[in-house]
């Protein structure tokens, strides 16, 4: 193992947007190696590692910059020092976030040992000297910021391949849409020889509110009001979510003007349907506390087979939530048209159900509402309030999706409850991995879906 690759190796672990925590690793090997030139004396370049776990590769971008001489500006960037000098995370490095500004700008293409990385240059006009700046909040990629105008999408976890957040972004541009930040450009390399998008530009709004900020802030004035019910508080957050249920239709509306629609026969509901299913059986093998609702969830999956013998299909936004969703002046923007992460590439961009992001929607007011129980245990009273403020915003981003489509999502109750249960069935898998605490938040969306008791905070 090379200097270079055992700093990797170490280094990789610790990062949020690693995807195999406490899983043995047998390889981590350097796959890719993109030199993107030099700046204030700092090599950049790009690496695509690929970390093998028992035969499942999984596959990272890596951008670094290399530096003959330590900087103590660059103490919070240093991954370690090998004998290709000090190594250091090269988009939290200035030079390495110019750089790549620049190839962009230019439409770089580097041709490096048969490797091809090609910067495209899609639209606007940047200056290429913006000041940088990490986003520190996201857990499956690494953003950068220039300036006030554009925001850089770097794909950490790579899927060889289109990524459909780029895909769906220049497909909502065609057609014009006013719920998407515009893609200025975008990044394209090989990835296991097949060309992958490694990152994507779009304007950066930067006076924008993200809706989960904003609904637990709604969540907040409520529980301050002790005798006050959710109408009633100024902070009232129900006509924003009516606003986002049109702008999420309209959005369904433009994908299925650009990209391919389809409608499931009984055949392919009922693959579906076995999905679910078997995506149930597996969390109930691992999650104990689900074994009460099996029965119930397994019953409204099949009900779903009654209830429908033909289900229209297009694009969606695949993981749409409040952290999803951006509030300017204009109005809502979506982003991240990624799908949900840890699902595989030929999964986030099948042809489904809009129902699925309708019932991504209302497990996120869910989430608002009952996120902050946990700072007020066993107040039975805020828990019936959380779940007052959930239901009246569940209801007013329905109303505003019907007004837009002409469909009430609620029409199709077997369907929407089988998708909002597969939602939380994810949900509670993942809280199990990574948040134990927030558990109780899927488990009671699950015992007001089944009608069961309510699940204590």
């Amino acid at each position: 193992m090379s200097a270079l690759i055992a700093l990797i190796d170490e280094w990789l672990p610790a990062q949020r947007w690693y995807a195999g925590k406490g899983r043995p690793v047998d390889e981590v090997a350097i796959e890719t190696r993109i030199d993107l030139g030099s700046l204030d004396d700092a090599a950049v370049v790009d690496l695509v590692v690929a970390v093998d776990h028992g035969g499942d590769i999984i596959r990272y971008q890596v951008p670094l910059t290399l530096r003959k001489e330590p900087s103590d500006a660059l103490t919070f960037a240093l991954i370690g020092e090998c004998d290709e000098g000090f190594v250091h995370d090269g988009l939290a490095d200035p030079a390495g976030a110019r750089t790549w500004l620049a190839a962009m700008l230019d439409g770089h293409a580097d041709v490096t040992q048969r490797t091809v990385a090609q910067f495209h240059h899609d639209s606007g006009t940047l200056a290429p000297d913006l000041p940088s700046r990490v986003v520190g909040a996201e857990q499956s990629n690494t953003s950068v910021i220039y300036g006030e105008d554009a925001i850089l999408k770097v794909f950490r976890r790579l899927a060889p391949g289109l990524n459909p957040d780029l895909e769906v972004t220049q497909a909502l541009a065609k057609v014009g849409s006013p719920h998407v930040p515009a893609a200025l450009g975008h990044i394209t390399g090989p990835v296991a020889d097949i060309d992958t998008t490694l990152a994507l530009m779009q304007r950066f709004l930067p006076h924008a509110t993200d809706g989960w900020k904003l609904a637990t802030t709604s969540v907040r004035d409520l529980f301050a009001e002790a005798d006050l019910h959710a109408d009633e508080v100024g902070g009232d957050f129900a006509s924003e979510a009516e606003r986002i249920g049109r702008a999420t239709a309209e959005v369904h509306d433009a994908l299925a003007q650009v990209l391919p629609t389809d409608v499931d026969g009984p055949e392919q509901i009922d693959a579906t349907v076995q999905m679910m299913h078997r995506r149930l059986d597996d969390a109930l093998a691992e999650v104990a506390e689900l074994a009460p609702f099996g029965d119930a969830l397994h019953a409204a999956y099949d009900a779903v087979l009654a209830a429908a013998s033909k289900v229209p299909v297009q694009r969606i936004h695949g993981d749409l939530h409040l952290g999803q969703l951006l509030r300017v002046d204009s109005g809502w923007n979506l982003v991240d048209f990624e799908g949900e992460p840890a699902r595989p590439l030929t999964d986030r961009v099948r042809l489904m159900t809009p129902l699925r992001d309708v019932a991504g929607m209302l497990r996120s007011f869910d989430y608002a509402a009952r996120s902050l129980l946990a700072d007020h245990q066993g107040e039975r009273s805020l828990a019936f309030r959380a779940d007052e403020w959930a239901d009246r915003n569940r209801d007013a981003f329905c109303a505003g999706y019907a007004a837009s489509s002409g469909t009430d999502p609620r029409d199709s109750a077997a369907l929407l409850n089988a998708c909002e249960i597969d939602k939380a069935v994810y949900e509670v898998l993942y809280e199990v991995r990574h948040r134990p605490s927030w558990i109780s938040i899927p488990l009671a969306g699950l015992a007001r879906i089944t009608g069961r008791e309510e699940i204590s905070m």
